[in-house]
């Protein structure tokens, strides 16, 4: 295999992974309401999605440490496949709660494999000294194109289901389990790994917790990744206060859930867009401020202003309240993905394939727990006071967190003990790419 043909299949990969997500969440908040769930209820659901993917990041890393990425891709794109099937059909708590746990273990299984795949075959094609940066880009760009595209037509599919046919809010997720299926055909026919020794179910089972408990001891163990998995949760708490407050605010202004989950779509599809240009542009940037660390604080900073835009416009109705949202979604997720993609690419170069997911698990890890963090305090306070005051606090927080980038060492990889390369001290973990947190 040639090193343009695995970015071909990466980016495929990384595009049909996150399509289905795109589908369905911009009228995932308005078809649970509509079903009769309130807020409370609402938050829970994403909440316990989120405990359950924070729950099995490290043994899933782990996991497609040791039996490897594809088979781990397909059994994350056969559960959601289910998870969205659920969903489109769901009329009661209970069953969006039990949706909400087949998602969890779809995003902790898919949290890194990918990229993880990418970078062990350009190694053996180009060598340990290959340059990730360009490939790793181009394959962020793909996940942003997909959910801006995704979103665009889950947004619009509502209005324009047949009356009768079936309940409008539920197209977009059925829809996105079609697309998982068409993930799942090709992660098993485009992802080729090397042969595996064959090891049984015992033999696999005792080397995750192994694999796991050497991941743990790189992000505990070393200040530079416990400063990145902060900022990585400072990302996950913008993100819930993005994806749970945005759709009703929309909505409200749009007059109807049908209505609402088309606006919510034109403004997230913005901000997607956003996404992949941030991701475009990481490279640029680096190079621009003088290196990673310093392109990361570009990037926390924009994202933090961007948010703060978001609370100080919250008051506008109409045109203005929809053009105000449009430009800072934008600019939140170009610095969201700025600061990601710098992220992920000086991980990569600092750790060993053999640990390459289970970092990256730990990173999504943290993600995850800033958002059920965001979950658990910004609705309730949004609730209370306004989504103004609410999406204050939460670019406060992650304005502080810009400085985690500070004074950070350079990633450089060392020798283990065993004579292999290892994570030194100076290792960033990778912070997430802009995505999602709910879904």
């Amino acid at each position: 295999m040639t090193a343009r043909s695995a970015l071909r299949r990466y980016m495929l990969v990384s595009f049909l992974t996150w399509l289905p997500v795109g589908l369905m969440v911009a009228t995932m908040v308005l078809l649970m309401t509509e079903r009769g769930l309130g807020l409370a209820q609402i938050g829970l659901c994403v909440t316990v999605f989120s405990i359950v993917t924070v729950g099995l990041e490290l043994p899933t890393g782990g996991l497609a440490d040791v039996v490897g990425r594809r088979v781990v891709l397909a059994v994350s794109a056969a559960f959601t496949v289910a998870a969205l099937a659920l969903m489109s059909v769901s009329t009661t708590f209970w069953m969006f709660l039990a949706g909400g746990v087949l998602k969890g273990v779809a995003r902790a299984l898919s949290s890194g494999p990918a990229t993880s795949w990418y970078v062990d075959t350009l190694h053996a094609v180009e060598g340990p000294d290959a340059d990730l940066r360009p490939g790793l880009a181009r394959g962020g760009a793909m996940e942003s194109v997909a959910l801006c595209a995704g979103v665009l037509v889950g947004g619009s599919l509502p209005l324009l289901v047949p009356p009768g046919l079936m309940f409008p809010l539920a197209a977009p997720p059925l829809l996105g389990a079609l697309a998982a299926a068409a993930l799942l055909v090709v992660v098993m026919l485009a992802l080729p790994e090397p042969a595996r020794a064959h090891r049984s179910v015992a033999g696999v089972l005792r080397e995750v917790p192994a694999t796991v408990a050497s991941g743990v001891r790189l992000a505990a163990g070393r200040a530079v990744l416990r400063r990145l998995m902060l900022a990585a949760a400072g990302s996950g708490l913008v993100l819930m206060s993005i994806e749970l407050l945005t759709p009703g605010r929309l909505a409200e202004l749009a007059g109807t859930a049908e209505e609402g989950s088309l606006a919510y779509a034109v403004v997230a599809a913005l901000g997607f867009a956003g996404s992949a240009a941030g991701s475009a542009l990481a490279p640029g940037v680096a190079r621009l401020v003088g290196g990673s660390a310093r392109g990361a604080i570009a990037g926390t900073v924009l994202t933090a202003l961007s948010v703060g835009t978001l609370a100080a416009t919250a008051g506008l109705g109409g045109p203005a309240g929809l053009v105000s949202a449009g430009l800072a979604y934008v600019t939140l997720f170009v610095g969201l993905s700025v600061t990601g993609l710098l992220c992920l690419e000086l991980t990569h170069k600092a750790v060993t394939a053999a640990e390459r997911t289970t970092v990256a698990s730990t990173s999504s890890l943290f993600l995850q727990s800033g958002g059920i963090v965001g979950n658990l305090t910004l609705g309730a306070l949004a609730a209370q006071a306004g989504v103004a005051p609410a999406w204050a606090l939460a670019g406060t927080v992650l304005l502080a967190s810009a400085l985690l980038f500070v004074r950070m060492p350079a990633a450089v990889p060392a020798t283990g003990p065993a004579g292999r390369p290892g994570v030194t001290d100076a290792s960033p973990a990778p912070a997430p790419p802009a995505r999602s947190v709910s879904g």
